[in-house]
Parts: C-alpha cells; structure tokens; sequence
C-alpha cells in the first residue's frame, strides 16, 4: 500500500476567478487536474458569495453538492424537482448541475461550498463534522478533502485554520488523530 499524498491548501492561496455566467465570483479550493479550467476538470471544490437572487451557471455532465456556509441561506429551483430551502443547518444537497437552476436568497447574500465531479468518471460525497476535543475522523479512499469552516483544528499534526483544507489522496480508507474546536466539511472523491 502506498503512502497517502498529504497537502495543505492555505485559505491564501485558494484561486478567485469569475462564475462561468459571470454573475458573481468564486474561490477555488482545489480542482483536478491541477490547473484545470471550468470545462475540462474532474472534480472541483469551491467556494461562492452570492448576493443576488437568479440562475446557476449549468455545467453540463457534472454533479454538484452544496452546503451553506455563511447567511441566511436561499431556496433552490431545480428544474423537475421541488423547490428547496437550504441553510446553515440543512444537509448538504446534491442535484445535476446541468438541471436548469435558480436560487432566491432568504435573507440577504450568502456564502456556499461547492463540490463538483464529472458524471461517469467521478463521485463525490460532503458532510459536515463538529470537533470538540479529540478524536478521530474518517477518510475514504481516492481523494478526501477537509475543509475548517470555523475554528482551529490539527489533523495528524497539520494545524489547519478557518479556510484552510487538508487534501489526502489513499488508496483505501483511513482515520486520522484530530484535536480542536472547528466546524469541518468533510468531502470524498472517488474514481467510478
């Protein structure tokens, strides 16, 4: 069994770029292939500030999670679904992003999380954990990532801080020795 590749992405050096519609921007935390542009990644994890009401750039062939990061939080329309109200305390929802989608902010602009795999080729999964102490958390084969939403915490000796993200590539599942007081998203890619 290989070693796991272990990398520490700082919250200053995460990427700004334009929304593929133009509409607002986003942070890159990660994407792969390094360097990859909006239409040929395989998978993407980032971050959005929305401050309007309106549409999603759709992203044809690709899988999307979302979970509210800061704010009020917004309702989703989702072309063939009910609408769907998501907040800081809903679970991470998961939908097409090549399904027709707009959003109506509930109270004022927000902060999402955004994870997205190429259909067919990538699957990802997002949940959010709270440490209080120490403990352990779960990493699943392929490329795990986890990201400190809020708070201080050390995993396996890398201190991470609000922003930053640990990205782990294994082979197989593993848990890791964790200590602090954050709020962490905890996201998993595998290869189908």
């Amino acid at each position: 069994m290989a070693t796991p590749k272990i990398t520490i992405l700082r919250r200053d050096s995460h990427r700004r770029m334009p929304w593929k519609n133009g509409g607002g921007e986003t942070v890159e935390i990660a994407v792969s292939p390094d360097g990859a542009g909006l239409a040929e990644f395989d998978w993407r994890v980032s971050m959005a500030t929305v401050a309007t009401d309106g549409p999603f750039s759709v992203f044809s062939g690709i899988d999307r999670t979302l979970s509210i990061l800061d704010g009020e939080g917004m309702t989703l329309f989702i072309e063939g679904r009910e609408p769907e109200r998501l907040t800081q305390a809903s679970a991470p929802l998961s939908f097409a992003a090549d399904a027709r989608t707009s959003a109506t902010l509930i109270d004022g602009t927000i902060t999402d999380l955004n994870v997205m795999t190429r259909r067919g080729r990538f699957t990802h999964s997002m949940r959010r954990v709270s440490i209080d102490g120490n403990g352990e958390v779960e990493l699943k084969g392929g490329t795990s990532l986890v990201l400190c939403h809020r708070g201080d915490v050390e995993i396996d000796g890398a201190a991470l801080a609000a922003g930053d993200c640990l990205l782990v590539s294994n082979e197989v599942a593993t848990r890791r020795s964790i200590s602090g007081k954050a709020q962490l998203f905890c996201i998993a890619v595998e290869a189908t």
